[in-house]
């Protein structure tokens, strides 16, 4: 007795082979993000590392490909900081991209990331530039996560003078004293919204600090005033990956 094959059935094992081993690949790769935070949304902070046009444009570049994969993922993305460059590109821009394990996949993303191309498409000098934008990376806290910042830990900025009355400026400037993290928001019409947004991220970068302790610190009523400002090793100044865009394309990773 000879078996027949039944193309069609066949065509829906291997379909449904393929989804589950896509489906097992992300519940492994979910098993490993089991840190306390890697569950939450994340705050995805790209500044560049000068006012040169070539920096500014290479941190405009980062932003549309973090955009773009954020959306790939079903995630939700808002912009939760930004400050314009005067010609073209973005001086600094954080996006606030809300979905599960968000940030357990992009915090390893923290770090500077250099292009490095032999032409650059904004001067037509012929000569080899490289660019670098630092990529910070922090969770979005839910309410379980509770701490107050200290008044006397914090600068707030704010417009000393409205340029138009139609168009009243209310951006929001927070320095923290004690780490020197600098939070900037601009993007909501009222001045005590911004001041909320740019404390929400304040807090979301004390908590993923590469120092460890300071938001649980406070949270326990202990106050750190050994820490400086230049004891902080900044884990986005560290040069993770580049990219070659000219005459051949490459990203390479430095950490592997």
């Amino acid at each position: 007795m000879e078996l027949s094959v039944d193309e069609q059935l066949l065509q829906e094992a291997q379909s449904n082979i393929t989804q589950l081993q896509q489906e097992l690949n992300t519940l492994e790769i979910q098993q490993l993000l089991s840190n306390t935070y890697d569950k939450n949304g994340a705050f995805l902070t790209i500044t560049a590392s000068s006012n040169s046009v070539d920096a500014q444009d290479w941190a405009t570049i980062l932003m549309r490909m973090y955009h773009r994969w954020s959306v790939k993922q079903n995630y939700l993305v808002h912009v939760g900081e930004d400050s314009d460059a005067d010609l073209t590109g973005i001086k600094c821009i954080t996006l606030e991209i809300i979905g599960r394990y968000a940030y357990g996949y992009l915090k390893s993303e923290q770090g500077s990331h250099a292009k490095i191309m032999r032409l650059s498409r904004l001067k037509g000098d012929g000569k080899r530039y490289t660019c670098f934008a630092s990529v910070e990376v922090s969770p979005i806290l839910d309410e379980s996560v509770e701490f107050e910042i200290p008044d006397k830990d914090l600068k707030i900025t704010l417009p000393r003078c409205q340029r138009s009355v139609n168009r009243p400026e209310t951006w929001v400037q927070l320095f923290h004293i004690p780490t020197g993290i600098t939070v900037f928001c601009n993007l909501e019409r009222s001045q005590l919204h911004n001041k909320e947004k740019a404390l929400t991220i304040l807090k979301s970068r004390l908590v993923a600090m590469p120092t460890a302790g300071y938001a649980y610190a406070l949270t326990q009523g202990v106050q750190l005033s050994q820490i400086q400002p230049q004891l902080i090793k900044s884990l986005s100044n560290k040069l993770i990956r580049e990219y070659i865009l000219h005459p051949y394309k490459n990203v390479k990773d430095l950490r592997t």
